[in-house]
């Protein structure tokens, strides 16, 4: 749902359940608004605390399992770089947008090239 990025750094972690790098972020309780709920999972992920930009891409596809997903993939950012890993997490690493994307899943990696894209523009 969400990347964390400082000094055109990403935080990557690695998943404990299958080693697979993601995106620090979550999902949504019902009812929950979702800057607050992004800002809640990155915390409960990470123990960062980041100001959340707007939406930078949006997907939807089906995962290996066969079930629907949907995606909003934000811009964040935080000047701390001391990560705190939940249980959900065996590593963290703070890398380069073209590390990132090789790690990524598809649909995350397209959100990080939009975060670039953006960044791009912006200058």
């Amino acid at each position: 749902m969400g990347s964390s990025s400082t000094d055109d750094e990403l935080l990557l972690v690695r998943r404990a359940s299958d080693s697979g790098w993601e995106l620090p972020g979550g999902r949504l309780e019902p009812g929950e608004n979702p800057v607050p709920g992004l800002r809640r999972e990155i915390d409960e992920e990470t123990g960062l605390d980041v100001a959340v930009d707007e939406p930078v891409h949006t997907v939807a596809w089906r995962n290996d399992a066969g079930r629907d997903r949907f995606g909003v993939y934000y811009c964040c950012s935080t000047t701390d770089r001391e990560v705190s890993l939940s249980a959900e997490h065996t590593t963290a690493e703070w890398t380069r947008p073209g590390v990132a994307r090789r790690r990524l899943s598809d649909p995350q990696a397209r959100g990080v090239e939009r975060v670039m894209e953006r960044s791009v523009s912006t200058l």
